[in-house]
């Protein structure tokens, strides 16, 4: 990673005071990163958000904007986005972790994936950085049904998906945020590697039912093909895209993760939230109301 002259001259760590407390949150708007920087502002911790439009600029895809985000940082959450097993993700976490240390991060929190070969690379990059880590591999999260890609097919009620009948155990980003918060802020957690899932497993066609019983109106799984589901992608997000999260997504969905581990217990001691539970919170938001299908 190569910064300009100028830059390295404006963030030249002078007189850098320690007792900052301070946290740097990547992906401060996003999914699991918003729920992260809450519980920390919650909690005391003075915490700076990067995203690429935020008050904190900070971009994976531009190396110009990781100095300023961190420097006076004492923790980094690294959360890499669209997925740690794209290609480019393990230059991009080596290089802000080569950063981090740099300008004074002293312990790194890691989101990765299981049963993803392609996330090694990343990981390890973490784990050489001398500083202090952590690494959660997480299951899919229950709240891709409420505030991501699968929010239009439930408000559809049909969600179309190449994951036939395998069980997965859906996390809630919930539980994912407060094992971070503890990873960021809590020593015990130092070298760990957390594999976090749900309480149980789930198929498709189960969460589906689940969302249906707690939205009270019919919400159907269908089970398509991967190219089926990649031809439906292609128009919205681009062919080399489609491909691309199609292929991880029947990878990750073809078995190798249909089981339940005790990381949440191990790491927060009390059961991680099941599923229902979410699916009963998320409809009494109106997020799954008919209405919001409307054109």
């Amino acid at each position: 990673m190569v910064l300009s002259f100028s830059t390295m001259a404006r963030l030249t760590p002078v007189g850098l005071t320690r007792g900052m407390r301070e946290i740097f949150v990547a992906g401060g708007t996003g999914k699991t990163g918003r729920r992260v920087a809450e519980r920390l502002t919650a909690r005391g911790w003075r915490v700076r958000a990067g995203s690429r439009s935020g008050q904190t600029p900070f971009d994976w895809d531009d190396s110009e904007t990781w100095a300023p985000a961190l420097l006076g940082a004492d923790a980094a959450y690294l959360a890499y986005a669209p997925d740690l097993a794209f290609p480019g993700a393990a230059e991009a976490i080596g290089g802000v972790s080569e950063v981090a240390v740099r300008y004074g991060v002293r312990r790194l929190v890691l989101l990765s994936g299981r049963g993803e070969e392609e996330v090694l690379p990343a990981e390890e990059a973490v784990r050489e950085s001398g500083a202090e880590w952590t690494i959660m591999r997480a299951s899919w999260f229950n709240q891709n049904f409420s505030e991501h890609f699968l929010l239009d097919p439930v408000l559809q009620g049909e969600i179309a998906f190449p994951a036939g009948d395998v069980a997965e155990p859906f996390i809630d980003a919930g539980d994912l945020a407060d094992v971070a918060v503890a990873a960021l802020t809590e020593d015990r957690h130092v070298g760990e590697l957390y594999e976090l899932t749900g309480p149980r497993l789930l198929t498709f066609a189960d969460a589906a039912a689940e969302i249906s019983r707690a939205a009270g109106r019919p919400i159907c799984y269908l089970p398509t093909s991967g190219e089926q589901y990649e031809a439906a992608l292609a128009p919205h997000i681009g062919a080399d895209y489609a491909t691309l999260l199609t292929k991880l997504f029947t990878k990750v969905l073809d078995g190798r993760n249909a089981h339940v581990t005790d990381g949440v217990q191990k790491a927060l001691g009390r059961q991680p939230r099941d599923f229902a539970d979410f699916a009963r919170e998320a409809a009494a938001t109106g997020i799954w109301a008919p209405e919001r299908n409307l054109p």
